[in-house]
This record gives structure tokens, C-alpha cells and sequence, in this order.
């Protein structure tokens, strides 16, 4: 089986910055893939790079295994994507914007699949509306079915839910997961940690344009970041002084409440207790979380970070 998505030793320099560095990645087909990073990793420039909107000299991209560069026409007929950028033009319906869409591919009867799109994400009653008329979540929602118009196998979504309600975040996901069950390879970049732990099988974390982590959601969960400890503490005075011991793992303190970090194995609850009250302080509340995905990108980026 080809891999929906193959990219191998790519670099992107620009005059002053070197945005991507060597990647080496790829993507299964009928995979749910997470892409992500913090801002200015170089996430989009990889995906405008895959979607033959960025030009690059060093390395190589295929996309259900057509290079796309040297067979960029079969490339992007394999690809559909989402911009995080609201883009519309006001003079059309949604209709006829998916008309068109359609016809940049060659695909002049294509009605039947246009009314399924519109059903599936919720848009048939605004199918003859203008494009201006509509609100930001539905105009998002035409930007994903302006993807899937030429019926793409492999769709990339980069940051579909941002600024959506959570209703409409709810309904758009609903979407999504029916695509990934009817074999599309999908693609997401998001800064919602929560959906990427949700929904990806497998997760690549970039930052300055290196890979710095992928692995299977479950494998990056289980990496050993360790759990927060949350403590409510009654003392005569605000807790101003951290014990030494306790220093290294201090993630915040306000007033009376204080919040470690602690390694899984090594760390142990009753050690910390003891140093508390020896500066006097009575536990009053006491809260264990397991690291999230969020502790994961936050621990793997953080000194990296400009």
C-alpha cells in the first residue's frame, strides 16, 4: 500500500530563515495524522509545500505517490485542503462556488455529489445564499466542502475549528469522522490539544522546522511526563517560601495554592507532604492529574521554544 502522504530529507530556506529542516515524515493511508507545533514552527509551510503552493529545491514530496513537483496535476487531485484563512468571494452563492471549485478539476456534472456535501455538513438550506451573507462557522464549512468537491482521498485540515462556536466545532467533527470511516486519509493541524488527543491515531509535534517527536497518540501519552499534584494548603501566612526540595518541580503558586510537577516513577506524594509541613503548612485540598497531551507538547518544546 502507498503512503497517503511521503516526505523525505525536505528543506525550505527562505534568505534570512531556514524554515524546514531535514523532515522526514509519513502518512499512512486511511490515517487520522495530528500535525503539530507552536506558531512559526513551519506547519504551514509543510502543508503549502504538499499542496504545491510553496516551491522547494532540497528533498521530496509525494502525495499517494505522485511527486509534486514532476506530477503535480495527479498530486492535487489526491488532495483536498483546508486553509486555515477564511477565503470566500462575495459575488457567488455556495452553490456556485462549489460549481466552480468543481470545474477547476475537470468535473462538469457534478450536482449529485455537490447536494451530498451540502446535506452532510449542514448547508442546504444556504445552498443559493450569497456568500457574504453567511457566518464564519458556515463559511468554514463551505471551505471544507470546496475540498472534498473533487472527492480527494487524502484532505488535509489546517485549523478547521478556529474561532467556531461549539456547536458548530461538534457538528464539524461528526463530518469528519464519517470521512476518516469511509477511508479518507485525513490530515489535522489544530491548536486544540483535546481534539488531537481525541481523534489522531498517530502525532508528529514540529517545532523550527525539525520533528522533534512521532509516535502513536497512546505512545506520546505514555512518555513518562509525569502527573500534576494540585494542593490547597491552610498556613497562618501566603505559602512565600517553596521548600528547596520543591523548587525544580514548582509549576505555580498562588496564595495558598500550589501546583508541582512530578516525575511518574521517581517522585513520591508523601515526600512532598512531609516538606510542606515543614514550613508549616496543612494540606487542606489535594488533586492528582495525569500528564495530557498538552503537558507532552509543552515538555517537548519548551527550551526549543524562540
Amino acid at each position: 500500500m502507498r503512503d497517503a502522504i511521503a516526505i523525505a530529507a525536505l528543506h525550505k530556506r527562505y534568505p534570512t530563515v531556514h524554515a524546514l529542516k531535514g523532515i522526514d515524515l509519513t502518512v499512512r493511508q486511511g490515517e487520522f495524522f495530528g500535525l503539530l507545533g507552536p506558531n512559526g514552527a513551519g506547519k504551514s509551510t509543510l502543508i503549502n509545500i504538499v499542496a504545491g503552493l510553496t516551491r522547494f529545491r532540497e528533498g521530496s514530496v509525494r502525495v499517494l505517490g505522485c511527486d509534486v513537483i514532476r506530477d503535480y496535476r495527479r498530486a492535487r487531485r489526491h488532495l483536498g485542503v483546508v486553509p486555515q484563512e477564511v477565503v470566500f468571494d462575495p459575488f457567488f452563492t455556495v452553490r456556485e462556488v462549489l460549481r466552480i471549485q468543481s470545474g477547476y478539476f475537470g468535473l462538469g456534472h457534478n450536482d449529485a455529489w455537490i447536494d451530498e456535501l451540502l446535506q452532510s455538513l449542514r448547508l442546504s438550506d444556504k445552498a443559493d445564499a450569497n456568500m457574504r451573507t453567511l457566518s464564519g462557522g458556515m463559511k468554514r464549512r463551505v471551505m471544507i466542502a470546496q475540498a472534498l468537491v473533487h472527492k480527494p482521498e487524502v484532505v488535509v485540515l489546517d485549523e478547521p475549528t478556529a474561532g467556531v462556536d461549539v456547536e458548530q466545532r461538534k457538528s464539524l467533527w461528526e463530518f469528519v469522522r464519517r470521512l476518516h470511516a469511509q477511508g479518507h486519509t485525513i490530515v489535522l493541524t489544530t491548536h486544540y490539544l483535546e481534539e488531537a488527543e481525541a481523534l489522531c491515531d498517530r502525532i508528529a509535534i514540529i517545532d523550527r522546522g525539525e520533528v522533534v517527536a512521532l509516535d502513536t497518540t497512546r505512545a506520546l501519552m505514555a512518555r513518562g511526563i509525569g502527573r500534576t499534584l494540585k494542593l490547597a494548603l491552610t498556613t497562618e501566612r501566603p505559602l512565600e517560601v517553596v521548600p528547596p526540595a520543591l523548587v525544580a518541580k514548582l509549576r505555580r503558586l498562588e496564595g495558598n495554592r500550589i501546583e508541582l510537577q512530578l516525575e511518574k516513577d521517581s517522585d513520591s506524594i508523601i515526600a512532598v507532604l512531609d516538606a510542606l509541613r515543614g514550613e508549616g503548612a496543612v494540606v487542606k485540598d489535594i488533586e492528582m492529574e495525569e500528564a495530557d497531551l498538552e503537558d507532552v507538547f509543552v515538555e517537548l518544546t519548551r527550551g526549543r521554544t524562540r
